[in-house]
């Protein structure tokens, strides 16, 4: 654990070294990806200008759900999103063989050799959502409360990027495996919402086939209504523990299954 600190430093280090030749770049994907988020707001508000809730859910209900589904999304994004390179250029390319002649365990060599600082728009803009909407709805977390908020965070960032290692993984047998992870990733936009407002097959899927309705909509449904905070992290981290160990043995295999390959 230490060995894998020491380098994590290191590649942090000379990750924002070159993050600071191109300052422009990262400024200009920060920014796109919170005008995004920003017109998602724009849109859900103009909906609640015309009704005055949602399947029961008020406005603030909804922007809190919004806002809390953005911050592990943000985090995963920020940490891990060179895996959406394992899945479209480079097992395509043979590129991942450097991975398997160095000393390093190669899913983290993957995931350290890049950090996705776009990913700060979305962290922030989640960060002012549920701050503004917690306000809003006068929400007062005490300390049982705020155990959960960092539990399902970290857990909720744990699924989506089980997901990702799961479906990138699958590019070791079929040399290009973008479009999977890009659908299921994807999906994760139904949590950003209620899921009561879904049929019940949508809930079932988002629920216990892939869990997003984990990383955002239960906990926070638990801090806006009410409920058993200690179920509610449980679940998150067991569900999250059992998709991440299902994501290591389809890696695992999948590197067994390699076969350098080139364009």
């Amino acid at each position: 654990m230490i060995r894998f600190l020491k380098l994590y430093r290191v590649f942090v280090a000379q990750f924002i070294k070159n993050l600071m030749e191109y300052r422009i770049d990262f400024l200009t994907g920060a920014t796109s990806f919170l005008i995004g988020q920003v017109t998602n707001i724009l849109f859900i508000t103009i909906i609640f200008n015309q009704i005055p809730s949602l399947a029961g859910w008020k406005y603030y209900e909804i922007m809190f759900i919004y806002g809390y589904s953005l911050l592990p999304k943000g985090i995963d994004h920020l940490l891990t999103d060179n895996l959406w390179n394992v899945a479209y250029f480079i097992v395509r390319k043979g590129d991942f063989d450097k991975y398997l002649t160095r000393p390093i365990n190669p899913l983290m060599h993957v995931i350290m050799e890049k950090f996705q600082f776009d990913a700060l728009g979305e962290l922030i803009t989640g960060i002012i959502l549920v701050i503004y909407s917690s306000i809003k709805l006068k929400l007062t977390p005490g300390f049982g409360e705020v155990a959960v908020i960092l539990i399902t965070i970290v857990f909720g960032t744990l699924i989506f990027t089980s997901v990702k290692i799961a479906c990138c993984a699958i590019a070791f047998w079929i040399k290009r495996s973008g479009s999977i992870l890009q659908i299921f990733y994807m999906s994760s936009d139904f949590a950003r919402y209620p899921i009561t407002i879904y049929n019940k097959g949508v809930r079932f899927i988002i629920s216990y086939v892939i869990p997003f309705a984990f990383t955002s909509f239960y906990p926070a449904a638990y801090l806006l209504r009410g409920g058993n905070g200690i179920l509610c992290a449980g679940k998150t981290m067991l569900i999250s523990t059992v998709i991440f160990g299902i994501s290591i043995i389809i890696w695992n295999r999948g590197i067994s299954a390699y076969e350098s390959a080139g364009s």
